[in-house]
């Protein structure tokens, strides 16, 4: 007999089958003994009748823990009393796989309350409340049909190094590790590898995998280490190509989602899943500052100009609703001294641009420059040197015009849901003060 889950019962009425799950109530009365199994997939009523032929299961449940791990040998049957999808089981055997050896720090049914570092201490059990977990069956369909559609246009997935030699490709600070007698870094993206594969001839490709930011930032939508959403391809005309591939991306990605979860997103989290139509609107950046100064009467600060901030970010997807009925919104021609030194630029203005979703930006996307005389002006402009060597190197011999872009599956996630911080949407969150468990 092999393991079936319980949303696979309604196949198997009247088969004998093994179930395995956790003991989610326990009704012990007069003449008759309830356990409510659950999965990952949904609940099942266990029937044990009080009598001579049951007395060895009787004992069992009469004794059983809430929470307790179980395998059970029975019988699917129709019994239309069964509140529970009309079906119950009657067992065979009940092995107690394991067991609760002390009292759980909350009820994690009931999170109202419960401080979220604590949960987050315990996300083990935190990730049992049914919402909670949740989150991570609508997180795993979003990247798996995101993964279906590259998979559907000939992109190739690879995966790089996370150990790198040199420091970092942007502003941002990195992770030293120590590597033998030598020093190594945490890679803040797959950027430079991503490159190399074009350069390679690969032409399409993607990657899902950790990132690392040494970045000491404490906010709702920061970690230092998250998941990333990568790909590059080739052979492009412009920027406006690599923002066509991601229009596409996302709404298969969110189409799926939709299909699958609309409604239980609504039901448990209180959140539609709109399904965007393409084009998704773009304005470029000056343009926008011009219509937040005139519609909300806000003016970007000294410091950020040339550039977007958090606040700039909400008003921009606040604009994009009110003026084009939309969630999403490209923001272009960002200043040079805002963009990292691998960018096309054209007129001196970088051709890349930022996607925002609700309120905030999900990715940074452009086309490179592959042309090695002006790589190399371009990352001494950056005060770049020996950090990139190893980099430029892969432009010498030739390179296909390419771009690309990443999407942060954690923050993405997060979105979607409405959650209010990073850390419900990552399994364990690492942030400057979390590193357990």
């Amino acid at each position: 007999m092999k393991k079936i889950n319980l949303s696979e019962l309604n196949n198997h009425i009247n088969e004998e089958i093994v179930l395995f799950g956790f003991v989610d109530k326990v009704r012990d009365l007069q003449y008759v003994q309830f356990i409510i199994l659950r999965d990952r997939t949904g609940i099942v009523q266990i029937t044990v009748e009080k009598n001579n032929d049951f007395s060895k299961l009787n004992e069992i449940v009469k004794k059983l823990k809430i929470d307790s791990v179980l395998k059970v040998y029975g019988k699917v049957l129709v019994n239309e009393k069964v509140k529970l999808g009309g079906i119950e089981v009657i067992p065979s055997n009940i092995e107690i796989l394991s067991e609760p050896v002390s009292e759980m720090p909350f009820y994690y049914k009931d999170l109202n309350g419960v401080n979220l570092d604590t949960r987050l201490d315990y996300r083990y059990l935190d990730l049992r409340n049914e919402r909670n977990n949740l989150i991570f069956q609508i997180q795993s369909c979003f990247v798996k049909a995101m993964r279906n559609y590259l998979e559907n246009n000939d992109f190739i997935e690879i995966h790089t190094p996370r150990l790198i030699g040199s420091a970092s490709e942007s502003g941002s600070e990195v992770f030293e590790v120590k590597y033998f007698d030598d020093k190594a870094y945490l890679a803040q993206s797959p950027q430079f590898y991503k490159q190399m594969a074009m350069a390679a001839g690969f032409e399409k490709i993607y990657e899902i995998g950790p990132v690392f930011r040494a970045e000491n930032s404490n906010t709702n939508r920061h970690a230092t280490e998250y998941t990333s959403f990568d790909l590059e391809l080739s052979y492009i005309d412009s920027y406006l190509d690599v923002m066509d591939l991601e229009e596409d991306l996302l709404i298969a990605g969110l189409q799926e989602v939709k299909n699958r979860y609309g409604e239980v997103i609504k039901s448990k989290f209180g959140v539609e899943v709109i399904v965007p139509k393409k084009p998704f609107p773009r304005i470029k950046l000056q343009d926008l500052y011009q219509e937040l100064e005139k519609r909300y009467g806000y003016h970007i600060p000294e410091e950020d100009i040339g550039d977007m901030n958090s606040e700039t970010e909400k008003l921009t997807s606040r604009y994009a609703m009110e003026e084009y009925g939309h969630e999403f919104i490209f923001v272009t021609d960002f200043a040079k001294t805002k963009r990292a030194f691998y960018h096309m630029r054209k007129n001196d203005i970088p051709q890349g641009y930022d996607l925002l979703w609700r309120g905030m930006e999900i990715t940074t996307g452009a086309q490179r420059e592959h042309r090695y005389d002006i790589l190399v002006e371009q990352a001494r402009e950056k005060g770049l040197g020996k950090d990139v060597q190893y980099y430029l190197e892969f432009f010498k011999y030739g390179c296909p015009p390419h771009g690309g872009f990443a999407i942060g599956i954690d923050r993405i996630t997060m979105l979607l849901l409405g959650l209010s911080t990073l850390k419900e949407s990552m399994l364990l969150f690492r942030g400057p003060s979390s590193l357990i468990p």
